[in-house]
């Protein structure tokens, strides 16, 4: 595989309890890399914790918002700050696998197409709610319905591309509803989505879970903003 530089953004709101083992994990990856941690003004030591671990690692920069501003201005801060060829999104939950980075970055290392999403419907995963999971398959029948593609997990937090294709998309979303806006406007720029299977280990909302039902009708909306208005 060739060895581009990869930029992971990691978006973190309270996390501090999970924070050393998925950055120990993270760390692991035998790839080249860099870690954008942005904190989005937690309540806990989360923050406290990222710059205790930047002071020992250099490959980490941490970012700080003052104020909370959801996820999706999370990660418009740390694309702000990325250096690498190729960007990934990571959240810093342990519901995602940072081992599965080299089958998401290598079809696009290897030049084969742009933008890889990993699908935990095409892997191994447990844990996730039923409505959560029926509720996440409308939405991508919806997203391929709209923009004629075919993918089997819109919203996976695993969405990973050239660097320059994520800013070209000058995102605009604050909250969850980056996960539809990036899909609606790499499709909309006529670029593939190619898909391969990640692992999965959904958290419970006792656990922490952010993501709320009714989330769903703001992608709803999302998507059809896109595609009609744009």
């Amino acid at each position: 595989m060739n060895r581009p530089l990869l930029s992971i953004i990691m978006p973190c709101y309270n996390e501090q309890a999970t924070l050393p083992l998925i950055l120990e994990l993270v760390y692991a990856v035998d790839l080249e890399k860099e870690i954008i941690a942005v904190d989005d003004c937690s309540s806990d030591g989360t923050l406290e914790l990222l710059h205790a671990e930047a002071a020992r690692n250099p490959h980490l920069t941490v970012i700080s918002h003052p104020r909370n501003r959801g996820k999706g201005a999370a990660v418009r801060s740390g694309l702000a700050h990325a250096r690498g060829e190729i960007v990934i999104i990571q959240d810093a939950d342990l519901e995602y696998d940072p081992q599965d980075y080299y089958q998401l970055v290598q079809p696009i290392a290897d030049g084969r197409v742009d933008v890889v999403f990993g699908s935990r419907f095409m892997g191994r995963h447990t844990g996730m709610y039923f409505w959560n999971a029926i509720g996440n398959k409308g939405l991508t029948f919806l997203t391929n319905f709209l923009f004629n593609c075919w993918i089997s997990d819109m919203e996976t937090c695993y969405k990973v591309m050239r660097t320059d294709i994520l800013r070209s998309l000058q995102l605009e979303s604050n909250d969850f509803r980056l996960e539809p806006e990036i899909t609606a406007k790499v499709l909309l720029r006529g670029h593939r989505i190619y898909e391969v299977p990640v692992s999965y280990l959904g958290r419970t909302y006792e656990e922490g879970k952010k993501m709320k039902p009714s989330q769903g009708f703001y992608a709803i909306v999302a998507l059809l903003k896109y595609r009609l208005w744009s």
